[in-house]
């Protein structure tokens, strides 16, 4: 089996205090664009514009990641074993927010 290396933003993500957090955003965001269409055409404008940021400037930082590829998976392995260390030392971080 071959080894998935561990990406320390996925793990963070999944934690379920941050999970939970963003979830709530994420509802509140849907709501408020819901209820006040004013916001909501702002929202999707604003939505392209990242997404199209987005996508420009991983077009033009992608020989620099190719070649730093290295250091990114040394300084990922050293924060997940500093999450590894989190993890267990604040059990809190596997409940939800409103636990």
């Amino acid at each position: 089996i071959p080894h998935v290396q561990e990406n320390v933003l996925q793990r963070v993500l999944q934690l379920p205090v941050v999970s939970s957090t963003c979830e709530t955003l994420q509802r509140k965001y849907s709501s408020t664009k819901e209820s006040h269409p004013l916001m909501a055409s702002v929202c999707e404008a604003y939505e392209r514009g990242v997404q199209g940021a987005g996508a420009l400037a991983m077009w033009g930082m992608e020989p620099v990641v190719r070649r730093l590829e290295p250091q990114f998976a040394v300084a990922n392995n050293l924060a997940c074993r500093g999450l590894d260390h989190l993890e267990e030392k604040i059990p809190a971080l596997q409940y939800p927010v409103d636990k």
